[in-house]
């Protein structure tokens, strides 16, 4: 299947033809069509399944044809997309930005964090498509700024996550405000009970998407699992990094303070690494991201709710230097890479305290994660005696490389380019008093 086959507009398709797209993901053959016939829909999908382009594309469809039938009309707020971190949201209005390049709609993106005056003034020059973070949206509501009476389209996104940052109350003010006559769209990665209480509240007689079952790992994400002593982490990752082959590696570390200092380790032994979370300025998180994704940054360490909804082209590797304690973020953490058809290595490491975690996550992944027993840092207590550091270099562990997509992989933002896997998303959300301290 193709795009053309979606019954799509003429600028549209050549707007994604402008990306470099040319086959939907599953998600987007299933719910696009739904969503031009302007149903309600429930969609559960994790991170990489192409979920922005799923909504977007149609919602841009619907609103032209609706400005077509009524044209000049003065510029109100007719879409909505909520989303819970800051990155997300920009990453999304760039989505909507570029799949809609032949179409005379205006979008903007709000969220805090930065001064609120250019976002005010574009909203009183009038938009069509507003993507927000709660608060803010809260913050620009209760100062008369932006209406919500005239919205037809409503996306709730990622509202597991919502819900994890402590966003749900928020959300149902929101709500409350919207008119009760609208199209919407609810997505999230897994579905607890009161996310499906909300859902229930939310929509009418919703068209079902389910593309990954709930709680699982993408299959063609290869896993594995090291004990490790907690003082001999570092030297593992080192150990681990000494392969060139390994290009990118995306780290997650429990704390804040933990990914400050895996990142100044690792530079201290020559291997590039930033760190990023919420201590980290907007422009900090911002410039570490970009460096990333351009590979000036080889390691990017960070803590969940910073790194929640990170895209970057082509991640071959995941490394959990900490298990989470909820299994549920584990799936999340090692689907930053295995993206829209491609495949990724996601490597764990677990001392004596996480063997609680990792009994949890294999527990809800349904399956038992491989362990590698030859390696330099083997635990003391696990069976075997730790090796010296001076064997490292004739045991180092082979460490295979991420065979390339089938041809079938996916784009950027969340469409397929040229059978390249890409997506564009985000993933720091604005700083909620329910946080904890420690991310």
């Amino acid at each position: 299947m193709s795009f053309n086959n979606l019954q799509l507009i003429e600028p549209v398709l050549k707007a994604l033809v402008h990306e470099g797209y040319t086959t939907p993901t599953p998600i987007q053959q299933q719910a696009i069509p739904a969503i031009l016939e302007q149903k309600d829909l429930l969609g559960c999908a994790q991170t990489g399944t192409g979920k922005t382009a799923a909504f977007a594309i149609p919602i841009l469809q619907l609103m032209h044809q609706q400005q077509q039938q009524s044209p000049n009309g003065r510029r109100n707020i007719k879409a909505l997309i909520l989303t819970p971190t800051r990155e997300l949201a920009i990453q999304i209005e760039e989505s909507f930005n570029a799949y809609g390049k032949y179409l005379d709609l205006k979008h903007l993106v709000i969220f805090g964090g930065v001064n609120q005056f250019s976002q005010v003034n574009a909203l009183r020059r009038g938009i069509d498509i507003l993507v927000a973070t709660p608060g803010r949206l809260l913050d620009l509501m209760n100062q008369g700024h932006i209406s919500l009476r005239d919205i037809n389209f409503f996306v709730l996104d990622e509202a597991d996550r919502m819900l994890d940052m402590g966003f749900v109350h928020d959300v149902k003010r929101v709500i409350a405000k919207l008119p009760a006559k609208r199209q919407t769209l609810f997505f999230s990665a897994t579905m607890p009970p009161e996310i499906q209480q909300l859902a229930n509240v939310l929509l009418t007689n919703p068209v079902k998407v389910a593309v990954t079952p709930v709680s699982s790992t993408v299959e063609i994400i290869q896993q594995s699992i090291y004990f490790v002593d907690k003082q001999n982490k570092n030297a593992l990752l080192k150990d681990i990094l000494a392969d060139a082959d390994i290009k990118t590696v995306l780290v997650f570390a429990r704390t804040k303070h933990g990914a400050d200092k895996v990142a100044k380790e690792l530079n201290r032994n020559s291997i590039r690494a930033e760190a990023i979370h919420g201590n980290k300025s907007q422009n900090a998180r911002q410039s570490a991201l970009h460096n990333f994704k351009t590979r000036q940054t080889r390691v990017l360490v960070a803590t969940d709710i910073a790194a929640r909804g990170i895209d970057i082209d082509e991640l071959t590797h995941v490394v959990n230097y900490d298990l989470p304690n909820i299994p549920e973020t584990y799936v999340h953490r090692i689907g930053r890479t295995g993206r829209a058809g491609a495949s990724g290595i996601a490597i764990s490491f677990c001392d004596h305290e996480e063997k609680a975690y990792l009994k949890d996550i294999q527990k809800v992944i349904s399956k038992t994660i491989p362990v590698i027993e030859e390696h330099p840092y083997v635990m003391a207590n696990n069976n075997q005696q730790s090796q010296r550091p001076a064997q490292r270099a004739s045991q180092r562990p082979s460490f295979q490389k991420r065979p390339n997509s089938n041809g079938n992989g996916n784009g950027n933002r969340s469409g397929s380019r040229n059978g390249n896997s890409q997506n564009a998303n985000g993933f720091r959300g604005e700083r909620r008093r329910s946080f904890s301290n420690s991310y």
